[in-house]
């Protein structure tokens, strides 16, 4: 009978909540290095023993198939924000992908056409063809058997807690607010947010726009006051010898006094241009929005600003789909003021640049050259500071 009530360990209730948070982690560190990282975007290389044992605990703790996760995931980063999307807010809503994340990621991988494109690269050993794969629900309930046998009857509640965790924090969270409430650190064409800054309870997931601007780096960190635990762990692996990273976002230098746009000059604006859009934004469209406000009439004033400040976010939000309304409300405002227009046609016009063909690279630093002539030839002080900075741009490795 005490078996029954306390299992195994006997453990007092701290140390029961202290074991569900153990179990959780490793389950989102789980999910974060071996799916997403590893296998989704093969930006780093784990050791067999490392690599089946997180697939091992993914099947034990979620039922998940690695090759549903992954191809679903990808048809994610290849449709974001679309109809095709298997789980955007910008389209189904943020409730119904709160309430209804797992409903959708199910459903999609259902789809047959996705995992045959999407789902390639996967493991596809016996395991995983006669136990992972074919019996996905055994782990689950081997699970629940454990936890009883380990904590007692508390362990039912346990399990509860394991089965909701990854369905409420990644489906609803990571897939719902981090496409939806946050901050930006670069103007990507899809609505990713970072949710905070201190990547530790989803294991570094939470810093999903810094994800989708550098979709194959290992580390979703890029500011140094930001903190993602699963990079963390990863290093801790690859300081044992049981993994390797592959590929993390490079760094920009600055180069002071430099005047020439170069190859690096192009390749490092190209390479971050979701990092140029949002200083775009940020040391152009922001300043000279300012400016305008304050030199409009005072009678017209109240009017004007809030035409200006809806039309700032139009102007700086990549991911912001300007329908009729909101084309009307744009054109509106750069009729208004030459200022406005100039700076948001540069803006169109250094787009340009990462749409064209990448086999000739002189007419790319041609044109870059061109456009910082034309725009300190401007007078509009933020755009000209701008084109100046932008010309010190280079490649670092990090």
């Amino acid at each position: 009978m005490d078996f029954l009530v306390n299992g195994l360990l006997h453990l007092s209730t701290w140390q029961l909540i202290g074991a569900t948070l153990l179990l959780t982690h490793i389950t989102i560190v789980s999910v974060t290095i071996f799916l997403h990282r590893h296998q989704a975007h093969k930006a780093l290389k784990l050791h067999p023993i490392i690599s089946h044992f997180f697939r091992f605990w993914i099947w034990l703790t979620t039922g998940t198939v690695t090759k549903e996760w992954v191809a679903v995931h990808r048809k994610h980063h290849a449709k974001c924000e679309t109809k095709e999307d298997p789980h955007s807010p910008q389209v189904v809503g943020i409730k119904k992908l709160l309430l209804e994340g797992r409903e959708l990621y199910s459903s999609e991988a259902m789809n047959k056409e996705t995992l045959e494109k999407y789902g390639q690269g996967t493991p596809d050993d016996w395991l995983e063809r006669n136990l992972y794969s074919r019996h996905p629900f055994y782990g689950i309930m081997l699970m629940l058997a454990l936890d009883v046998a380990l904590f007692g009857v508390i362990g039912i509640t346990i399990f509860a807690v394991q089965m909701l965790w990854i369905p409420v924090w990644a489906a609803g969270v990571i897939n719902g607010i981090g496409h939806f409430w946050g901050y930006r650190n670069y103007e990507t064409s899809d609505a990713s947010t970072n949710i905070i800054p201190l990547g530790i309870l989803i294991g570094g997931e939470e810093l999903h726009n810094n994800h989708h601007a550098h979709a194959h780096s290992a580390r979703l960190s890029n500011k140094w006051w930001e903190f993602d635990i699963g990079w963390f762990y990863i290093r801790l692996l690859e300081f044992v010898g049981l993994a390797r990273v592959r590929k993390i976002a490079a760094k920009i230098h600055m180069v002071d006094g430099k005047h020439l746009i170069d190859v690096e000059t192009v390749r490092a604006v190209i390479r971050h241009r979701f990092h140029v859009m949002k200083l775009y934004g940020r040391m152009v469209i922001k300043p000279v929005v300012k400016h305008e406000c304050r030199s409009i009439d005072v009678h017209a004033r109240k009017i004007h600003r809030k035409l200006l400040r809806r039309v700032r976010k139009l102007m700086t939000r990549e991911d912001i789909k300007l329908d009729s309304t909101a084309l009307q409300t744009l054109n509106d405002a750069l009729k208004q003021s030459k200022t406005l227009e100039t700076v948001y046609h540069f803006k169109q016009q250094l787009k340009e640049l990462w749409q064209q063909s990448a086999s000739n690279q002189a007419k790319r630093v041609e044109r870059l050259q061109h456009w910082c002539v034309e725009a300190e030839k401007t007078g509009i002080q933020a755009l000209q500071e701008f084109a100046t900075y932008i010309r010190g741009y280079t490649l670092q490795a990090s």
